[in-house]
């Protein structure tokens, strides 16, 4: 199977090293079962075995296999459903036992298409505007869970990886995970996507725009708009970095200081995972971001 090498790290590291063994027979029998002919993989996914298919009747789709970790597919399949076309890409069937997902085939995403920084935010944002919503019943990990979640990832890292960033950069991170741990309010918390970025932002057959690939969160939405403080960080670093947030607050009628501290939480995190599975340079970007970030504190 052609899997890509960061989908392959990541199973590894994962622990499932016999799901990538067993791809072949868990495509032929999605096949058999749903109807649909498995064509190519694509090449750039960082979390799963995405491919090409097609219906019978020869609708374009997308088989999507998820690297098998606890509540991930049951978590993005909830999310979907909930959104039921708004903001995010259309599911058409799903395997919780199997994490396998069934979806509407869309086109390039915003990388690929090469529009400017501040057009992609626009479209980002409003996409997220679209999928928050009350959805209190839902089976799914609560802002805080996550926020002490990310603490904890980024210490185990930070040490694992033998401190790649400074320990300004790592306290300042827990500092903002503690804050927005704090503040998590039940009654105030929306689905969010959870993970939403350019490579995550899909265009549609009408010319319009789909986020795919959802984490799902029960969150303050100032979360998924800390996804975009940590995107894009040597353009961030070039001007005023907090002109972003106050930016994407005004846009999404947020409050900046949540969208500031969310950001500088998800940059180290996710600079040190990248920095962990080979994913640069974007890792060391992130996590030089990080650094001087931390070091011009007060």
């Amino acid at each position: 199977m052609d899997v890509p090498e960061v989908v392959r790290a990541k199973a590894l590291q994962a622990g499932a090293g016999a799901w990538l063994a067993e791809l072949p027979d868990l495509v032929s029998g999605l096949e058999r079962d749903w109807g649909i002919t498995v064509g190519r993989a694509f090449g750039d996914p960082t979390e799963a075995y995405v491919a090409e298919a097609a219906l019978v009747d020869g609708t374009p789709v997308v088989l999507k296999l998820l690297v098998p970790r606890p509540g991930l597919a049951a978590d993005e399949i909830t999310v979907l459903r909930l959104a039921d076309g708004a903001g995010c890409v259309r599911l058409l069937a799903s395997d919780v036992e199997r994490s396998a997902l069934l979806l509407d085939r869309l086109g390039p995403s915003l990388y690929a298409l090469g529009l400017p920084l501040g057009r992609r935010l626009e479209v980002m944002c409003d996409l997220a505007v679209r999928l928050w919503r009350p959805a209190p019943d839902a089976d799914l990990r609560t802002g805080a869970e996550k926020g002490r979640w990310l603490a904890e990832h980024i210490e185990a890292m930070w040490a694992q990886l033998d401190a790649p960033c400074s320990r300004a950069a790592v306290d300042h991170a827990l500092a903002c995970a503690d804050r927005r741990v704090a503040a998590h309010v039940p009654e105030r918390a929306v689905l969010v996507h959870g993970d939403v970025h350019q490579w995550n932002t899909l265009q549609t057959r009408d010319g319009g725009f789909a986020l795919v690939d959802p984490d799902g969160l029960l969150a303050e939405p100032e979360y998924d708009l800390g996804i975009l403080m940590r995107e894009d960080p040597v353009e961030l670093m070039a001007g005023d970095p907090r002109e972003r947030a106050r930016w994407l607050a005004t846009r999404t009628g947020c409050d900046p200081v949540a969208v500031w501290e969310w950001g500088v939480i998800e940059r180290v995190s996710t600079g040190l995972l990248a920095t962990a599975i080979g994913l640069q340079p974007v890792g060391g970007q992130m996590l030089a971001a990080s650094d001087a970030i931390a070091h011009s504190l007060p």
